[in-house]
Protein backbone atom coordinates (compact mmCIF):
# COMPACT_ATOMS: atom_id res chain seq x y z
CA UNK A 1 0.00 0.00 0.00
CA UNK A 2 1.53 3.42 -0.74
CA UNK A 3 0.41 6.43 1.26
CA UNK A 4 1.53 9.84 -0.45
CA UNK A 5 0.16 13.61 -0.67
CA UNK A 6 -0.19 16.16 -2.97
CA UNK A 7 1.27 18.42 -0.29
CA UNK A 8 4.90 17.73 0.65
CA UNK A 9 7.10 14.23 -0.37
CA UNK A 10 8.34 11.18 1.37
CA UNK A 11 11.43 12.87 3.71
CA UNK A 12 10.43 16.06 2.18
CA UNK A 13 9.07 19.06 4.78
CA UNK A 14 5.83 19.62 6.12
CA UNK A 15 3.79 22.89 4.70
CA UNK A 16 3.83 25.00 8.01
CA UNK A 17 -0.45 25.12 7.34
CA UNK A 18 -0.88 21.80 8.69
CA UNK A 19 1.18 22.52 11.93
CA UNK A 20 1.08 24.42 15.26
CA UNK A 21 2.54 27.27 13.24
CA UNK A 22 -0.12 27.39 10.54
CA UNK A 23 -4.06 26.44 10.20
CA UNK A 24 -3.01 23.39 12.65
CA UNK A 25 -5.23 21.18 9.91
CA UNK A 26 -4.86 17.73 8.13
CA UNK A 27 -2.47 17.42 4.88
CA UNK A 28 -4.14 15.01 1.91
CA UNK A 29 -3.21 11.88 1.81
CA UNK A 30 -3.99 9.44 -1.04
CA UNK A 31 -3.77 6.16 -1.14
CA UNK A 32 -2.71 3.46 -3.50
CA UNK A 33 -2.41 -0.45 -3.93
CA UNK A 34 -4.96 -0.78 -0.81
CA UNK A 35 -6.17 -4.43 -0.72
CA UNK A 36 -9.18 -4.95 -2.20
CA UNK A 37 -10.76 -7.32 0.63
CA UNK A 38 -9.95 -4.29 2.94
CA UNK A 39 -12.95 -3.75 5.00
CA UNK A 40 -11.55 0.21 6.87
CA UNK A 41 -8.56 1.61 7.31
CA UNK A 42 -6.68 3.11 10.18
CA UNK A 43 -4.93 6.30 10.80
CA UNK A 44 -2.31 6.86 13.31
CA UNK A 45 0.40 9.87 12.62
CA UNK A 46 3.64 10.01 14.64
CA UNK A 47 6.08 12.10 15.54
CA UNK A 48 9.14 9.93 16.92
CA UNK A 49 11.83 12.89 18.05
CA UNK A 50 10.22 14.54 21.01
CA UNK A 51 11.95 14.49 24.11
CA UNK A 52 9.39 12.02 26.14
CA UNK A 53 9.84 9.58 23.41
CA UNK A 54 7.14 9.07 20.28
CA UNK A 55 4.12 11.42 20.30
CA UNK A 56 0.85 10.24 18.93
CA UNK A 57 -0.95 13.39 16.69
CA UNK A 58 -3.71 11.67 15.39
CA UNK A 59 -5.43 8.35 15.56
CA UNK A 60 -8.85 7.47 13.61
CA UNK A 61 -10.38 4.38 12.47
CA UNK A 62 -13.25 3.08 10.40
CA UNK A 63 -11.85 5.16 7.59
CA UNK A 64 -13.70 4.30 4.05
CA UNK A 65 -10.90 2.38 2.04
CA UNK A 66 -12.11 3.68 -1.60
CA UNK A 67 -11.89 7.60 -0.38
CA UNK A 68 -8.77 9.48 0.50
CA UNK A 69 -7.91 11.17 3.12
CA UNK A 70 -8.81 14.93 2.32
CA UNK A 71 -7.42 18.08 3.65
CA UNK A 72 -8.63 19.36 6.68
CA UNK A 73 -11.56 16.32 7.51
CA UNK A 74 -12.02 13.47 10.01
CA UNK A 75 -12.44 10.35 7.79
CA UNK A 76 -13.40 8.59 10.36
CA UNK A 77 -13.65 8.28 13.91
CA UNK A 78 -10.97 9.38 16.23
CA UNK A 79 -9.14 8.89 19.23
CA UNK A 80 -7.59 10.33 21.83
CA UNK A 81 -3.87 11.69 20.78
CA UNK A 82 -0.85 12.02 23.33
CA UNK A 83 -1.99 15.72 23.40
CA UNK A 84 -5.30 14.21 25.59
CA UNK A 85 -7.63 15.74 22.76
CA UNK A 86 -9.99 14.43 19.64
CA UNK A 87 -8.41 15.81 16.74
CA UNK A 88 -4.98 16.57 14.32
CA UNK A 89 -2.54 17.93 16.43
CA UNK A 90 0.02 19.01 13.57
CA UNK A 91 3.84 19.13 14.31
CA UNK A 92 5.14 21.42 16.71
CA UNK A 93 8.55 20.94 16.91
CA UNK A 94 10.45 23.07 20.69
CA UNK A 95 13.51 22.59 18.41
CA UNK A 96 15.22 21.12 15.12
CA UNK A 97 13.96 19.27 12.80
CA UNK A 98 11.55 16.56 13.87
CA UNK A 99 10.06 13.43 11.66
CA UNK A 100 6.12 12.67 11.63
CA UNK A 101 4.86 9.48 10.18
CA UNK A 102 1.41 9.23 8.70
CA UNK A 103 0.70 5.26 8.87
CA UNK A 104 -2.10 3.89 7.34
CA UNK A 105 -3.39 0.28 8.12
CA UNK A 106 -5.68 -1.78 5.84
CA UNK A 107 -8.02 -3.93 7.69
CA UNK A 108 -10.36 -6.56 7.00
CA UNK A 109 -12.80 -5.78 9.80
CA UNK A 110 -14.43 -2.37 11.29
CA UNK A 111 -13.73 -1.57 14.94
CA UNK A 112 -16.08 -1.26 17.32
CA UNK A 113 -14.98 1.55 19.90
CA UNK A 114 -16.47 4.98 20.23
CA UNK A 115 -15.15 8.32 19.88
CA UNK A 116 -12.42 9.21 22.43
CA UNK A 117 -10.84 5.50 22.77
CA UNK A 118 -6.83 5.34 23.18
CA UNK A 119 -4.01 4.12 20.87
CA UNK A 120 -3.13 0.91 22.70
CA UNK A 121 -6.91 -0.64 22.50
CA UNK A 122 -7.02 0.87 18.80
CA UNK A 123 -3.72 -1.18 17.86
CA UNK A 124 -4.72 -4.41 19.82
CA UNK A 125 -7.87 -4.95 18.35
CA UNK A 126 -6.65 -4.60 14.70
CA UNK A 127 -3.30 -6.50 15.00
CA UNK A 128 -4.92 -9.94 13.99
CA UNK A 129 -6.94 -8.06 10.93
CA UNK A 130 -3.96 -6.21 9.54
CA UNK A 131 -3.97 -7.02 5.27
CA UNK A 132 -1.29 -4.62 4.51
CA UNK A 133 0.42 -1.02 5.84
CA UNK A 134 1.82 1.99 4.10
CA UNK A 135 3.41 5.32 5.46
CA UNK A 136 4.52 8.58 4.65
CA UNK A 137 7.29 10.48 6.58
CA UNK A 138 7.62 14.17 6.50
CA UNK A 139 10.05 16.36 8.47
CA UNK A 140 9.20 19.95 10.04
CA UNK A 141 11.25 22.75 11.84
CA UNK A 142 10.09 25.67 12.92
CA UNK A 143 11.32 28.72 11.61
Amino acid sequence: MIVSSSAFEHGGMIPAVYTCDGENISPPLKLDDVPSTTVSLVLIVDGVDSSSGTMTHWVVWNIDPDEGIDENTVPGVEGLNGFNRISYCGPCPAEGTHQYYFMVYALDTTLNFITGTGRNEIEDAMQSHILDKGELMGEYRRQ
